[in-house]
């Protein structure tokens, strides 16, 4: 288990744009990504609310990174690929409570927390 703590970091954005939040995120520190097409649905009057149209296909971009670049990350994401612009998205943030997977130390970590069980 990995001690410094992270966040998972989750943008929803326009089919065909997760190039443009992952290059916001690259720069703002993060690593790589994961794409996972789908899509989305809303209301006419949330559409006149919001002042957005809602594509139909979507793209979520889910980033796991450490949370002391969290806040740059996410501003990154919003100023490049925000409701602004042609991604028109929105990103959010969860805590992770564990990770495993991150480093290459971790095979031994996890075996030493395998053996004090």
């Amino acid at each position: 288990m990995q001690n410094e703590n992270y966040e998972m970091i989750m943008c929803i954005v326009n089919a065909g744009c997760t190039d443009t939040v992952m290059d916001a995120a690259r720069a703002a520190g993060a690593g790589g990504g994961t794409v996972i097409h789908g899509r989305g649905t809303a209301n006419k009057e949330a559409e006149k609310l919001f002042k957005i149209s809602v594509q139909p296909e979507k793209d979520m971009v889910m980033l796991i990174v450490p949370a002391r670049i969290k806040d740059k990350v996410l501003h990154a994401i919003y100023k490049n690929a925000g409701l602004e612009s042609e991604g028109q998205g929105i990103a959010f943030s969860v805590p992770v409570n564990n990770a495993v997977g991150l480093s290459q130390h971790e095979p031994d970590a996890v075996k030493e927390v395998e053996s004090e069980r």
